[in-house]
Parts: structure tokens; C-alpha cells; sequence
């Protein structure tokens, strides 16, 4: 795998799509015993998610239900510290078990604005799953439910992650060159 540019940054390998696709299946797995019989509905945080919940919810065995809700938060490679909600939910998630799909969650913000947007729907449970978590980055009290893989503070772009709007293609992901 070659490094790339994009935009003004370069970027070099490091997580391949193989890495991926196992961290995925085991997600997948853990969520399969847990709604196993309960018909989630599998909500995906756009833009960055769609990938990640595809190849997710294939590998969910099962009645469930995919929606989207788009979010913004980065400018570039920082994040701006406020959330935008894009594009509303039309479910109800009223007595549904519901899990927040993320394709990245570092700060929380994101996270925390969802939460508390979504429980006010009462659901019947409220979980989180996340492709890529930055357990360091993270200074919110929600838990994170399900982590698929575990990463530093770095910028990362490609599945489904970019850098100003580039970068989303890509099957693996990359870590900025500093």
C-alpha cells in the first residue's frame, strides 16, 4: 500500500481492509448474540459510517433495521467542538433496541449530542458501536458499547473517513504523515 496525498496532506498505511474486515466480523458477532431475536435497528451517523455499517449489517443474521441520520463536526483535520445535525431520523424508535453506528469517535461530542437527542425518543435500549475508537481523545460519560478497533489521537482518512471530503474511497485506512 502507497502513501497518498489528498489535498494538502500525505497520508501512509495503517490499518489494511483484511484488519478491517476481521475487526467487523467480530463485531458483528457480538452484536448477533446480543439482539439475536430483537430486531435492532442499526442507526448510521453519515458520511463517514455508510461503509462500516454495509459491511456490518451483511453480516448481521437476522430481522433488523438500517436508518441514517448525517452529522457534521471536523473542519480539516480538527474538530470544530460543535455538532450540526444534518438530516433528521424518521423512525420511531419508541420500544425499538437501537445501536448508533460510528465510523470514528474521538472527542464525543458527536456521540453525546446523539445520546441525549435520541433518548428523548425512549427507546428500548441505546447502544453505541464504533468502527475506530480514540480512548484517549474521549471526554464523555456515555459508554462505548461496542469497539471495534482501538486507536490513537492521529488523523486517519479512507473507509469512509476523510479529509475535507477526500479520501472516503479509500479501503484502507491511513494515518497522517506529520
Amino acid at each position: 500500500m502507497p502513501n497518498v496525498q489528498l489535498h494538502d496532506k500525505s497520508f501512509r498505511p495503517f490499518i489494511n481492509k483484511g484488519q478491517i474486515n476481521e475487526a467487523i466480523l467480530k463485531l458483528a458477532g457480538k452484536l448477533q448474540n446480543d439482539y439475536e431475536g430483537k430486531k435492532p435497528l442499526f442507526l448510521g451517523i453519515l458520511n463517514g459510517s455508510f461503509l462500516f455499517v454495509a459491511d456490518l449489517i451483511r453480516e448481521f443474521e437476522g430481522e433488523c433495521e438500517v436508518s441514517f441520520l448525517r452529522m457534521a463536526s471536523y473542519e480539516g483535520t480538527e474538530t470544530t467542538g460543535k455538532v450540526n445535525q444534518v438530516m433528521g431520523l424518521k423512525e420511531s424508535l419508541k420500544d425499538r433496541h437501537v445501536i448508533i453506528l460510528e465510523d470514528i469517535i474521538d472527542t464525543g461530542n458527536t456521540i453525546e449530542v446523539l445520546i441525549e437527542t435520541l433518548k428523548k425518543e425512549n427507546p428500548k435500549s441505546l447502544k453505541v458501536a464504533t468502527l475506530l475508537f480514540k480512548p484517549n481523545a474521549y471526554k464523555k460519560l456515555y459508554p462505548i458499547d461496542y469497539v471495534a478497533i482501538s486507536v490513537g489521537n492521529e488523523f486517519l482518512v479512507g473507509y469512509g473517513l476523510d479529509y475535507d471530503g477526500l479520501g472516503r474511497n479509500l479501503k484502507d485506512i491511513y494515518i497522517i504523515n506529520e
